[in-house]
């Protein structure tokens, strides 16, 4: 057991040292000569974004060939519907953003503002065209832009990652963007069993055997849709709306495993 817990930590060390390390590289070697090619800024944040999904799908492929990870995902060609989308999943783990991304192409994300002065993500993040969260007076108007182009946006309505055994809560971010722009809302249920990587944990508090990641992509619906039996529509009552929305999908979601 205890070589075992070795194992699957040094798995985990090696992949996001690694990914710490690729992140630099890419850049300062791959980036800039990427920006050498004809196209304008929209096109050189597409072509960053798209090493971004290839290299966040290679880190789940290890991370599945050492058994740390076994992916299951339904109705998965729903995240590949075309033209602008809101993709709201709930937020379990630190690797949400990992398995989104990998699986839907072109996608732009809302970012916490840590990772732009973070030496090994800055360069990233800002190559891809993601948008910061700690500009709440630019973040409609950045979304939104983002959306008008037809590029599927992804974000957390929790904000962070949820408290394990907690009650969903979601801020109202998301459902200002929604009432903005009018575009489809994609949601994604994400469920790990065993847990890995949640709120609280370590890096190398791992579970001994591979974590079943279920990734659940439901049919699309609107804020309209979600919002047909409140009297007074606006972005609180969305935003409750959600929270019920996905709440009751995770209990539907759980109950046969139980």
């Amino acid at each position: 057991m205890l070589l075992n817990a070795a194992w699957r930590a040094g798995v985990v060390l090696v992949c996001f040292s690694a990914f710490s390390l690729g992140g630099l590289l890419i850049s300062l070697l791959l980036f800039p000569l990427l920006r050498l090619l004809p196209g304008d800024r929209h096109a050189q944040e597409r072509r960053a974004r798209g090493v971004v999904r290839l290299s966040f799908a290679a880190l789940l492929c290890v991370l599945q060939a050492a058994r740390i990870l076994r992916m299951e995902v339904r109705n998965g060609t729903r995240l590949g519907q075309p033209g602008a989308v809101l993709v709201l999943a709930n937020h379990p783990s630190y690797l949400d953003v990992v398995v989104l991304v990998a699986h839907v192409r072109d996608a732009v994300c809302v970012v916490k503002s840590k990772f732009w002065s973070n030496p090994f993500f800055g360069g990233v993040v800002r190559a891809a065209g993601y948008i910061r969260n700690d500009q709440p007076e630019r973040l409609v108007g950045d979304c939104a832009e983002r959306l008008a182009a037809g590029l599927p946006l992804i974000m957390f309505p929790e904000g962070t990652r949820s408290a394990q055994g907690q009650p969903l809560h979601f801020v109202r971010g998301a459902a200002h963007i929604a009432l903005a722009t009018g575009v489809p809302i994609q949601p994604v249920l994400l469920a790990y069993e065993p847990a890995v990587l949640p709120r609280g944990a370590k890096w190398y508090q791992l579970p001994l055997q591979a974590s079943r990641v279920s990734v659940d992509v439901l049919p699309r619906t609107d804020a309209g849709t979600l919002l047909t039996t409140q009297p007074r529509p606006g972005a609180r009552r969305l935003t409750q709306a959600l929270e019920r929305f996905f709440t009751d999908r995770l209990e539907c979601h759980e109950r046969p495993a139980a």
